[in-house]
């Protein structure tokens, strides 16, 4: 009987073993949950801090402010990755409709007076030019980039190529309708 208690003892020890392993497990799961969704958190009102005007507006793209994943990591005290991580793949619902978080991220540009603006600003400028030209003589890409300089936006003819074909939009030629 010495021997029988022996062995219930030592098949009690394993089965609280392996109870207080699934329990550790259990609860490094709940803590990742809870840093994940601390980090979506601090992630988010970030955005929303920096992209405030955009908010107020009801969703106006050129009221985005040029925003990169560096500055939400530096202002919040995270790696790159990991906001690249937070920002892909996920939404953020709205009054005025759904946005991917990474559609927030936006290069910047600065105008001739100095001041710094989203590329979605002269993507917009960019895009109605083209649908305002005559479609009998539209615009290329050279017309494009003086008439951005014109509106105060220093930007190389390539640049203006690059952004209209980010833009979906076919080079002057077939354009062209007769």
């Amino acid at each position: 009987s010495y021997e029988a208690s022996k062995e219930k003892s030592a098949s009690q020890k394993d089965a609280v073993q392996y109870i207080k392993q699934k329990l550790d497990g259990a609860k490094w799961f709940i803590d990742s949950i809870r840093q994940r969704q601390n980090t979506l958190l601090l992630t988010m009102n970030k955005i929303v801090e920096i992209q405030y005007d955009f908010f107020m507006s009801g969703g106006d793209e050129t009221d985005l402010k040029p925003m990169i994943l560096k500055d939400i990591a530096e202002a919040i005290q995270m790696d790159i990755s990991t906001i690249s991580r937070v920002a892909s793949s996920k939404y953020v619902e709205t009054d005025f409709g759904i946005f991917l978080l990474k559609d927030f991220f936006t290069e910047g540009i600065t105008t001739g007076s100095g001041t710094e603006v989203s590329n979605r600003e002269v993507k917009k400028i960019l895009k109605d030019a083209i649908d305002a030209e005559d479609k009998s003589k539209p615009l290329t890409d050279e017309a494009l980039k003086k008439i951005l300089h014109e509106k105060g936006y220093p930007i190389a003819r390539r640049t203006v190529a690059k952004y209209r074909e980010q833009l979906n939009l076919p080079v002057a030629r077939l354009r062209k309708e007769l």
